[in-house]
């Protein structure tokens, strides 16, 4: 079980909001793109985030387009968990895409403000916060196996790298 510290916001904030367009095709490298996460929702965002914190959102986090830099702004600055009473459909799945846990729960962002501390626990399967337990869904193995190798890309490394279970026999020279 561990804790972390949550950063809370409100309903249908939108994909302009956590990484601004206006940065989409300027910023390059991951110190660029992280500095400028939820720039214009919370300025004090990027220079207090923690390694481990979790954000908790309201009804539709991440609505808008697919650009991924709404999702990986925030796993540059840390972010490994989005629990959201729900989520845009592409956010959803970027999140995935990008190692970090989008997570559906209603109740949580009405219990909680920034800065408190929940804990969520995986062997378990359920997370502590406000003094209630809720339930932390348990996602295909699939899903699960992209989480944790930190992406689709590092899975799919992963999985094309390892040398193959039945190796053909290398060509022996003869005489």
């Amino acid at each position: 079980m561990t804790s972390h510290r949550v950063w809370v916001y409100g309903d249908n904030v939108n994909t302009d909001v956590i990484f601004p367009g206006k940065y989409t095709y300027t910023l390059r490298g991951e110190e660029e793109i992280r500095s400028k996460a939820l720039e214009d929702l919370d300025p004090n965002f990027v220079s207090n985030v923690q390694v481990g914190d979790i954000i908790v959102a309201g009804h539709n986090w991440g609505n808008g387009s697919s650009r991924e830099q709404a999702v990986t702004s925030l796993r540059y600055n840390g972010i490994q968990m989005i629990i959201a009473a729900s989520f845009g459909g592409l956010y959803f799945r970027n999140c995935i895409n990008q190692g970090i846990r989008p997570v559906v729960n209603e109740e949580l962002y009405h219990l909680l403000q920034t800065g408190d501390t929940i804990e969520v626990d995986t062997d378990e399967q359920v997370i502590r916060a406000a003094g209630q337990v809720f339930p932390l869904p348990r996602l295909s193995p699939s899903v699960e196996a992209i989480l944790e190798a930190g992406g689709l890309v590092p899975m799919l490394q992963r999985q094309f790298t390892t040398p193959p279970l039945n190796p053909l026999p290398e060509a022996q020279g003869g005489d």
